[in-house]
């Protein structure tokens, strides 16, 4: 049982559900949504559904966090009595937020910082921030804490179906994803991260029913003969089909630990559209 005050801070494009930040008092950076004539902030002044109603005229883009920015969250935790903080943060080979956060506080005094690079993205990064705030609040100790999350990065995984590669096109996303699809033949993309944190095909299938029964046979998969393990499902402006195959998993998985549910948040909307249905799995054992 440790006798360390640990803080938790998550950037917000790891689609930690509304309950759980606050059940965890979870520290949060928020990346930056920009238009030609404004910049938002990522879940706190704009919502997915607002960049969803403007993307026929105009396409955000998103940004790093200010390191200003992240630099007074560090003052506030450090006031608030903290010695130590885990951070857990999209891929790195996504976006530099995690260079940036490890960088700020290789010269931060008074804090103990230990990084994640979740190798991973959305709810996948989200759910290794659960994690995170379940050890602290167990009472584990720092290193067995540094030591889980550092080992549990393979264990999460997420699927997103798509309707269009557009918006990862436009915003320089598209890593690994092949950037031509048969859209005669109605071929839709099922994307997830690799092992190092980037974009890529794990299928191609024709039309949005098969597209969302091929991720559910792909989080099987995923699963395989594990016993414990969390689910997610998130979606972007699909509730109606993020429901469905809700449904369909706590049938499939009624042994499943936790189900999340939630929406997609802006900075990701940005580059994935609306139509998205995400499917995370996170394995325990």
């Amino acid at each position: 049982m440790t006798t360390d005050k640990i803080a938790l801070l998550v950037d917000s494009c790891t689609d930690v559900p509304d309950d759980m930040i606050e059940k965890y008092g979870m520290f949060v950076i928020p990346l930056k949504i920009i238009y030609k004539d404004r910049v938002y902030t990522d879940k706190v002044d704009i919502n997915a559904e607002k960049v969803y109603a403007h993307l026929d005229t105009e396409i955000p883009t998103t940004s790093l966090p200010d390191g200003q920015e992240i630099t007074t969250i560090f003052d506030k935790i450090k006031n608030e009595g903290y010695t130590k903080v885990v951070v857990v943060t999209i891929s790195s080979g996504l976006s530099g937020t995690n260079n940036l956060v490890r960088l700020i506080a290789e010269d931060y005094s008074g804090l103990d910082v230990f990084v994640v690079d979740t190798k991973n993205i959305g709810i996948g990064s989200g759910m290794q921030g659960i994690q995170a705030g379940q050890l602290i609040a167990s009472g584990a100790d720092w290193n067995t804490i540094k030591t889980t999350l550092t080992a549990n990065v393979a264990k999460s995984k997420v699927f997103f179906c798509v309707d269009t590669l557009l918006y990862l096109q436009k915003g320089g996303r598209i890593g690994l994803v092949s950037s031509i699809l048969g859209s005669a033949l109605n071929l839709r993309p099922i994307i997830s991260c690799n092992e190092d944190g980037v974009y890529y095909t794990v299928a191609k299938v024709r039309g949005r029913k098969k597209n969302l029964e091929k991720a559910v046979e792909l989080a099987t998969k995923f699963i395989g003969s594990h016993q414990r393990f969390n689910l997610a499902i998130v979606d972007g402006a699909a509730k109606e089909e993020a429901k469905e195959i809700t449904a369909k998993l706590k049938q499939l998985f009624p042994q499943a630990e936790a189900i999340f549910e939630g929406p997609v948040g802006p900075a990701l909307g940005v580059h994935t559209g609306p139509g998205l249905i995400g499917i995370g799995i996170q394995l325990l054992d």
